[in-house]
C-alpha cells in the first residue's frame, strides 16, 4: 500500500497534466494504469486536502432558435466578405455578456473594407431596437 504523501504527489502530477480537468474517477483510472490500486474516496480525500478541484464542463446552452416561422433574410453577400470601398458592405453580430445583474447584449456592425467596428449598441434586452441602434451609429 502506497503512503498518502507519495500518492498525493502522484495525484497532483496527474491533475496538473490533465490541466485540472480530471476528477476522482479519471485520476483513479490513471493510477490504475500505473498499477496503483486505490479507492476513489481516498483519491477524493487527498485531492480535497491538497485543494485540487477539477474544472466542471458545463452543458452547452442553445441560444438560437432555428426552428421558427419567421422569414429568413436573403444571403446578399453569398460569403463574399471583400469590399472595394468604405461603407459598401456591413456585417454584424450579437454577443451575450454575463454580468452579476444578468445578461447584456452587444450588437456590433463592422465595415468589411476597413474591418473596423463602425457601430455598436448594448442593452439588457435582445430586441430589434438593439440592432437598429448599432446600425444607426454606423450610418
Amino acid at each position: 500500500m502506497i503512503e498518502n504523501q507519495k500518492l498525493a504527489k502522484r495525484i497532483k502530477g496527474i491533475f496538473i497534466e490533465s490541466r485540472a480537468t480530471y476528477g476522482t474517477r479519471r485520476i483513479r483510472k490513471q493510477l490504475a494504469t500505473q498499477e496503483i490500486s486505490v479507492s476513489r474516496k481516498r483519491v477524493g480525500r487527498l485531492m480535497k486536502q491538497n485543494q485540487l478541484c477539477c474544472k466542471i464542463k458545463r452543458k452547452f446552452k442553445v441560444t438560437t432558435d432555428s426552428k421558427h416561422r419567421l422569414p429568413v433574410a436573403k444571403n446578399v453577400l453569398d460569403r463574399d466578405f471583400s469590399a472595394t470601398r468604405p461603407n459598401q458592405k456591413y456585417v454584424g453580430d450579437i454577443t451575450y455578456i454575463r454580468t452579476q445583474q444578468g445578461w447584456l447584449y452587444l450588437a456590433v456592425v463592422i465595415d468589411l473594407f476597413s474591418r473596423k467596428v463602425v457601430g455598436w449598441a448594448m442593452e439588457d434586452h435582445m430586441e430589434a431596437s438593439l440592432v437598429n441602434d448599432a446600425l444607426l451609429m454606423a450610418l
